[in-house]
């Protein structure tokens, strides 16, 4: 795996006819494995012969061969998601079939294949590397500090307020973790620290 992954962009498909079995691959952002599993069930054919798929979201990963022989499908799917250095992807690739049995190595092939002609053909995003940093500040400087954060996306997740002030949970890009810690210091005259959440 190389150290940039990224995910799709948009859903996107491709479709291809191996032996007169028409395989039709099908791939998402996502996520979550709900996520994952709410696109299988929406874009399943009951009608098709098989709807193999694979995801893959960090280290979380499930592939599934729907009735074909076992590792011919479920597996080279998921091999095609790696092999593109993707992530948060999910991918249905469904197979009507046409009469012509393709073997094992066949069925490696159209799946695989299918599955990663989709994937390189898709726009796609890389994915950044998020941290959490925790930091307590007075009433005073919270709107200050937040305008300061903006420009470095950083998102507020939550914020609490006690009686001495505001405790805030910013997710922002790992990248830019230095520079906001630098800022609030800045800002508080160095009473407030932005901990890092692991």
């Amino acid at each position: 795996m190389s150290e940039m992954l990224s995910t799709l962009a948009q859903p996107c498909r491709h479709q291809e006819e191996i032996k007169k079995s028409r395989f039709l691959a099908l791939a998402a952002p996502v996520e979550s494995p709900e996520q994952a599993l709410a696109f299988l069930r929406e874009v399943a054919d009951p009608v098709a012969t098989h709807n193999c798929w694979a995801y893959r979201i960090g280290q979380d990963y499930r592939f599934n061969d729907d009735g074909e022989p076992g590792g011919t499908a479920g597996r080279p799917i998921l091999q095609a998601i790696e092999g593109q250095d993707m992530d948060r992807v999910v991918v249905v690739v469904t197979r009507w079939y046409g009469g012509i049995k393709l073997g094992a190595g066949g069925l490696v092939r159209a799946y695989g294949g299918t599955a990663a002609e989709c994937l390189r053909r898709a726009g796609r995003v890389p994915i950044v590397a998020m941290a959490r940093l925790v930091v307590h500040c007075d009433f005073a400087e919270l709107a200050l500090l937040k305008a300061r954060l903006k420009d470095l996306q950083a998102e507020i997740e939550n914020e609490a307020f006690g009686a001495d002030g505001v405790e805030l949970l910013l997710r922002l890009p790992d990248s830019h973790v230095a520079e906001a810690q630098l800022r609030i210091s800045d800002i508080s005259r160095g009473r407030s620290i932005a901990n890092r959440l692991e």
